[in-house]
């Protein structure tokens, strides 16, 4: 989510503190790090996670987007302290290449038509097979394309609100052609702000990882920070980092700049100004409010990802 960044305070963050992303040192890069993995048909998304975590010797690691066995594409996958930041992604938009065999004949045309009728809110209770609650919910698709037909193959693209179920959107579809359908190949070629022109296999990652070669490692891994690229941004003053590291909401003197595209009870990153998130919050103004306030809080904490000790203290507590 691209927002014009406005500067309530002209201030510079202080090189003693922190790092910026891309200058960490490369055992702190990866342990902040994200990988794009292409995940392969066969293995379940979390067999794909635990492999990475083996394979780099890591204490932890995470996915977002749980991905079917034979499903394929774009699988964000965390490493340590990054798995932090993960929320961040859980509700982005998913964009799918689709494999559709239809059950019976219809003419092109009945195909262009009955898919343009699922752009929007559509209704989907969840597969048996699924963990989830098999409750009637609401999903969004924000947009659905024909590409091209071969015999009973139809493919096309779709970008939807997380938690849509693509078979069964395959099946939805088939029933209102009136001739029967089902999913029959899957690609996932976008996940929040991750997409497929910089998917990472898990060949390379090994290969790179076993040379220790840092320049393809960290072309490999990306900074965590890459996980709220879509988010709106505030950026906040060296003053005001480790009271939010603790826990406390953030005040709006505390704002040095922040994007023009915040919205009340948006989920909103905060960053540091050498670019590091510090966590999540929820926005408790727009940016046109924020820039005018002089005091009161603008955004409440969701989820701490900076270390506390990262930046000094400059607050006293209650208790001292």
């Amino acid at each position: 989510m691209d927002g014009r960044i406005l500067v309530k305070s002209e201030e510079e963050g202080s090189p003693d503190y922190g790092s910026p992303p891309c200058e960490r040192p490369i055992e702190e890069y990866i342990r902040k790090g994200i990988v794009n993995i292409d995940k392969p048909s066969g293995p379940t998304s979390h067999q794909v996670t635990a492999w990475v975590k083996e394979m780099m010797g890591l204490k932890k690691a995470g996915h977002s987007g749980t991905l079917d066995p034979k499903v394929t594409g774009v699988l964000p996958v965390a490493l340590e302290d990054g798995t932090k930041a993960l929320q961040a992604l859980l509700l982005s938009g998913k964009t799918y290449v689709t494999l559709m065999k239809l059950h019976g004949d219809t003419t092109n045309s009945q195909i262009k038509k009955t898919l343009s009728l699922f752009k929007g809110t559509i209704y989907q209770r969840p597969p048996q097979k699924c963990a989830v609650k098999r409750e009637l919910r609401t999903r969004t698709i924000y947009s659905i394309q024909y590409i091209e037909r071969d015999g009973p193959y139809v493919l096309f693209n779709v970008h939807c609100e997380a938690g849509t179920y693509i078979r069964k959107l395959c099946h939805d579809i088939g029933l209102l052609l009136g001739v029967g359908a089902h999913m029959q190949e899957l690609r996932r070629i976008q996940a929040g702000p991750y997409t497929e022109d910089k998917l990472v296999s898990l060949h390379d990652l090994r290969d790179a990882w076993e040379t220790r070669d840092e320049e393809q490692l960290r072309k490999l891994i990306q900074p965590m920070e890459t996980m709220v690229d879509h988010l709106p941004k505030i950026w906040v003053k060296d003053s005001a980092v480790s009271a939010l590291c603790h826990g406390a909401p953030l005040n709006a003197p505390g704002v040095a700049k922040l994007t023009d595209n915040i919205v009340e009870d948006d989920l909103t990153a905060l960053f540091t100004l050498r670019d590091e998130i510090i966590g999540l919050a929820k926005a408790l103004k727009d940016s046109a409010s924020i820039m005018s306030l002089k005091k009161g809080e603008v955004a409440s904490p969701e989820r701490n990802v900076m270390h506390p000790d990262t930046y000094p203290q400059s607050w006293t507590s209650k208790n001292s």
